[in-house]
């Protein structure tokens, strides 16, 4: 992990580069162009706000709030594996040149989603004042979140890169995955619903519920997070992020070979 830590600072020039071209490229020739950042969000927070409170009548203050802070997280921890998972698969023109850092190549794409959910947050600020949210000291615990969150999402988006080198079909995989994963995280209902005897192990074993609970808790619920789940994941997030980064480095000479 330490190696691939250090060659991405290293390649920081290069990250960059290639961050600010992925986010110049995502909406290239679009007549909204960078506002889609902020529209996505906003049309899918409208679909599940019209399901879940007109139609299936989710009775909850400020549910519209509560829709937004689950989903900016979830868009980019999944907008993340999604377009991480063929992140190497499809860079043969950079991969076949001597020495690239190919683990450049799936941190671009966490980075590029990183940065849209940062600059998605003053819009869940307003929206959060215009239903009496105001922002509060709680936020302190705001970095931890992002952080774990960060070295999850990186974790898994190098296990899946690696792999799909070989097995493509697991970018089809991950993207079906990811349908079942969105609705066992509590992005769209409390996690008090989930019946109590499930509660504890449908939380704790998934690492979104765990992130997306802490956004709710400091942003909707002005309070701290619970501090065992997300500690716990902190510390899991460190030896996933260790785990993948093994793997990814042990893969990485094969990559040229096999794209």
């Amino acid at each position: 992990m330490f190696r691939n830590l250090r060659e991405l600072y290293q390649y920081r020039g290069l990250l960059l580069s290639l961050t600010q071209r992925e986010l110049k490229a995502r909406y290239r020739n679009s007549f909204l162009g960078f506002l889609w950042t902020f529209l996505n969000p906003m049309l899918q927070m409208a679909v599940y706000t019209l399901l879940f409170s007109v139609y299936m009548r989710q009775k909850m203050e400020a549910y519209t709030y509560f829709v937004f802070v689950g989903l900016l997280p979830w868009i980019w921890f999944s907008s993340s594996l999604g377009a991480g998972a063929s992140a190497i698969s499809d860079r043969r023109d950079l991969l076949t040149k001597v020495r690239f850092p190919a683990q450049v190549l799936p941190a671009s794409v966490v980075t590029t989603n990183l940065i849209n959910f940062l600059l998605s947050l003053p819009l869940m600020v307003v929206l959060g004042m215009f239903f009496g949210r105001y922002p509060s000291w709680h936020m302190v615990a705001f970095p931890l979140v992002v952080v774990t969150q960060l070295c999850v999402t990186l974790a898994l988006a190098y296990l899946i890169s690696s792999l799909n080198v070989t097995f493509r079909d697991l970018q089809q995989i991950v993207t079906n995955l990811l349908t079942l994963w969105f609705f066992v995280t509590p992005i769209f209902y409390q996690a008090t619903t989930i019946p109590e005897r499930f509660r504890t192990l449908a939380v704790m074993a998934n690492p979104m519920a765990v992130m997306v609970t802490s956004y709710q808790a400091i942003f909707y619920e002005q309070r701290l997070p619970d501090a065992a789940p997300l500690l716990l994941w902190m510390a899991i997030s460190f030896g996933l992020l260790w785990v993948a980064s093994e793997i990814f480095e042990r893969r990485r000479e094969e990559f040229a070979e096999f794209i």
